[in-house]
């Protein structure tokens, strides 16, 4: 006879969660004062964002050359020297980027008026084809508005001569004198020239480049103070969230410098990815200021899920306007999708290795609250601050609201999840995550780590009066409903069981089996068959349902039955002639006495049959994670026993013990014997009773 495997399809991580007791339980909950400080802190980023926009850009900085400082120190360098030479060398690259856009810029600005002419031409067709109705013709309007202002930068050269030359011009105004006619005197322009002092020249032209060079500035010094400054840093901010808990500290500091930094390189890695072959491919299309639109592509594909649609816009617009067909804008769509799919469905999933830890709804969200906040450069700094928020959020109670609403991982246990599905009355997404836990898991793990745990909860509530009858009848159907759809899975475990069997050991080995599948054959027979049978409610019958399936997984031949069939009327339902064991489970954890006496009359119609009891109590694992007002009544020794006292061959709490009692192979207990042994005890207890 061999153990309930242990065996996992991949190792389970159980939860850590606080003690019961625990203040932290209650810092999870949103509260009015944690809004008014959100808000408050929100207000404070808004108001003085000349402040904290630098300060966050060197934060970021910092965490991103720090991995490029830690390897050069490594070599032996000296901290200053290795700080100054990584701070120069990044901002230098910087520097030059902004050089070549600032220069392809201006080269873009003086070849806009050489496109006119095909843009006339294509708003001229689209005019023809619109008939100056609909989208056709609103978007020849914007067209020809885009280049009435094309033209309007091109600077009118004085003199009859560019409109209509002299000779023409002197031949109508002879010819308006033939006919008689006197020309209208024209008005003479008239400028306005205003003097201004060289002091508010200067002023106009100088200062509106100091504060950017100023804040450049600043963000330099400090990025370099905290390079140089990175251990006292983390010390203080240790002190700052408490010294006593270094562990959880170390931990937050570690993991927001790994992602943070992690996300910005790999990212940037492949934006470069990304923008080389966009570059070449409008160069080789004919897309003017091809390095331009490569670099701009580089940088705004930091911006969440949009920044390639934004750097596709002006190549496009540019691709419409170099040429009066449209091969070139089909092209550059085409460059654009071509690249945009394999660097999602290729090389990103190679190269990020780990996630941000952040959702995806998330993240578009955080990129229009930090855009409100901080304009354009928030909207490119969103992700890695949300990061942030969220491993602050992760390990330190105090910011947990912002890893429940940006994290990426389930905010309620898998149980937790099964029973709010079952109560919402959708079978389809709990037997999609059903199936998607079991893909790593066995389906006994799952159904005593998910689905036992959930239908404890729904008897918890039932007991207390939350879980209405027309709320139970629902629960109950669609858990029915879940445990049908995951029959296949059954006979998926049972094939692979099969071939693990056959595998390395001789196939006529009947007593060879392999990881995680009980013993179950025997000698003059088939197989065990067994019956499962609710005790006394409709969740117990889909408790019983769950195990009955659990025990067909490993290979025995099951029936499971509802408490109704433990009615006299239905007595014969049960076939005990025919069965080798017989359970009844129990979600209430203190099941009457009345509903145990079912053991005893199945033992009398049929002495040669083990009779087991389940009463089932939710993992303590799992039982952590709920709160400590809803924590479950446990199962106690005592009722264990009244089960074991009354007849039952077995008496269990959990999934794995109820396995192992229904394929043992102990002989059944005689209800004859436990009588007997009733007696004893009661007459050793009322001698003890004169005694005293």
């Amino acid at each position: 006879m061999t153990e309930t495997s242990q065996i996992s399809k991949t190792p389970r991580v159980p939860r850590v969660d606080p003690a019961p007791g625990d203040d932290s339980l209650y810092m999870r909950r949103i509260t009015l004062p944690k809004l008014a400080t959100i808000a408050a802190i929100v207000a404070v980023l808004y108001f003085a964002r000349d402040v904290f926009l630098p300060l966050s850009i060197a934060v970021l900085v910092a965490f991103a050359l720090s991995p490029l400082v830690t390897r050069l120190r490594r070599l032996g360098l000296p901290q200053v020297a290795t700080v100054l030479v990584v701070v120069a060398t990044a901002f230098t690259a910087i520097a030059l980027f902004f050089l070549v856009v600032a220069s392809q810029v201006s080269q873009l600005a003086q070849s806009l008026p050489t496109f006119q002419h095909n843009i006339i031409a294509k708003v001229e067709a689209f005019q023809e084809s619109g008939r100056a109705e609909g989208i056709v013709s609103r978007l020849a309007t914007m067209i020809t508005a885009i280049n009435d202002e094309i033209g309007a930068a091109v600077p009118a050269q004085s003199g009859p001569s560019e409109a209509t030359g002299p000779n023409e011009a002197t031949g109508q105004s002879e010819a308006a004198g033939q006919s008689g006619q006197a020309e209208a005197p024209r008005p003479l322009p008239v400028e306005v020239i205003e003097t201004r002092s060289p002091i508010t020249i200067l002023q106009e032209l100088v200062l509106p480049l100091v504060s950017p060079i100023a804040t450049l500035g600043l963000v330099v010094v400090v990025v370099i103070f905290m390079l140089l400054e990175r251990e006292e840093l983390r010390d203080r901010f240790i002190r700052l969230l408490g010294s006593n808990d270094l562990h959880r500290t170390t931990q937050v500091l570690e993991d927001a410098g790994h992602r943070v930094a992690l996300y910005l390189l790999i990212q940037l890695l492949v934006n470069t990815i990304y923008a080389v072959p966009i570059a070449v491919g409008l160069w080789l299309i004919g897309v003017p200021n091809a390095v331009l639109w490569g670099l701009m592509t580089l940088v705004l594909r930091f911006v969440p899920y949009i920044g390639s649609v934004l750097a596709a816009v002006f190549p496009l617009f540019l691709a419409f306007a170099i040429s009066p067909g449209w091969g070139a804008v089909l092209w550059t769509i085409a460059l654009f999708l071509t690249v945009e799919l394999i660097t999602s469905n290729v090389i990103e999933p190679k190269l990020y290795g780990s996630q941000t830890g952040v959702s995806p709804l998330a993240i578009i969200i955080a990129a229009i609250i930090w855009t409100w906040i901080w304009g354009p450069l928030g909207l490119v700094l969103s992700t890695p601050l949300t990061v942030c928020l969220v491993v602050l959020g992760r390990h330190i109670p105090q910011f947990e609201v912002f890893d429940i609403m940006f994290g990426d991982e389930p905010v309620l246990a898998p149980h937790a999840r099964l029973y709010q599905r079952l109560l919402a009355g959708d079978a389809i997404e709990a037997t999609f995550r059903a199936e998607e836990a079991l893909e790593d898991i066995y389906l006994s793990e799952y159904y005593r780590d998910v689905g036992i745990p959930s239908l404890l909860i729904a008897q918890n509530d039932y007991s207390r009066g939350v879980l209405t009858t027309d709320q139970e009848a629902r629960l109950v159907a669609v858990a029915m409903t879940l445990v049908d759809n995951l029959q296949e899975v059954v006979t998926d475990e049972l094939e692979d069981f099969r071939r693990a069997a056959t595998g390395p050991v001789v196939a006529d080995d009947k007593t060879a089996t392999p990881p995680g599948l009980v013993q179950n054959d025997k000698p003059d027979g088939p197989g065990f068959r067994i019956v499962c049978v609710g005790g006394r409610s409709r969740l117990d019958d889909v408790a019983a349902a769950m195990l009955a399936q659990a025990i067909e997984a490993e290979g025995a031949d099951v029936t499971r039955l509802t408490h109704t069939d433990l009615a006299p009327s239905n007595f014969k339902a049960l076939e005990t002639g025919s069965n080798d064991c017989i359970i009844l489970t129990f979600l209430d954890p203190s099941p009457s006495r009345a509903s145990l006496l079912h053991v005893r009359r199945i033992k009398r119609a049929a002495g040669d049959i083990r009779v087991g009891v389940v009463i089932w109590q939710i993992p303590k694992d799992i039982e952590e994670t709920i709160d400590i007002e809803r924590r479950l009544l446990p199962v106690s020794a005592e009722k264990l026993a009244e089960a074991a006292e009354i007849g039952a061959d077995f008496a269990v709490a959990g999934l794995e013990e109820a396995l192992m009692g229904a394929f043992s192979d102990a002989p059944p207990k005689s209800v004859e014997a436990a009588a007997k042994r009733k007696a004893r005890s009661r007459a050793i207890l009322s001698a003890e009773t004169r005694s005293g």
